[in-house]
């Protein structure tokens, strides 16, 4: 009896526990956006203009392609937790012939300025609404933009190693 007791106040706690979190709001958003883009720029300003067509092995992407790849993407991330289309397309970045230092750092940082304009225009009700991300998965604007999120940091993370080869350093990790 007594587990029987314990077992349900653990549940009831844990229930308790988990609709009280916070809610993240859109400025929550915003300052991790702003910070991966600086930290995205130390990446592109880090890899000397020769490093751009880098690729590690011939199968691989190249630097620019690779943050090109990141960018195409956030493009496609933030429209679909909009419910809108992509600006650039589905891999427009990726697929331009302008691959130089200053072009690609362009286009990437626009990407994120895009994802960063979107996220003003959502209050934080929307962040809760539900979409279709690439008409398969129904989850809420927040967790698409937390998709995308995680997108661009594995892709910048990929790029370490193209700095790497290249002889440059990588930026200091900025977690906050």
């Amino acid at each position: 009896m007594k587990i029987a007791k314990l077992l349900t106040s653990a549940f009831m706690l844990l229930a308790v526990m988990t609709t009280a979190r916070a809610q993240t709001t859109p400025t929550d958003l915003l300052k991790e956006w702003e910070r991966a883009k600086a930290y995205t720029k130390d990446y592109l300003e880090a890899m000397p203009e020769t490093g751009y067509a880098l690729k590690p092995t011939p199968v691989m992407r190249s630097f620019a392609e690779q943050m090109l790849h990141l960018g195409a993407d956030n493009y496609v991330f933030a429209a679909a937790a909009m419910g809108v289309k992509s600006p650039e397309g589905t891999d427009q970045l990726e697929k331009t012939s302008e691959k130089t230092k200053a072009a690609v750092t362009k286009n990437v940082l626009a990407s994120y300025d895009y994802v960063i304009d979107t996220i003003k225009k959502m209050s934080a009700a929307q962040l809760n609404e539900k979409v279709k991300l690439f008409d398969r998965f129904e989850l809420s604007r927040e967790l698409a933009l937390g998709k995308a999120f995680e997108h661009q940091t594995h892709h910048r993370g990929q790029t370490t190693v193209y700095l790497r080869l290249a002889g440059a350093t990588p930026p200091q990790e900025k977690l906050f």
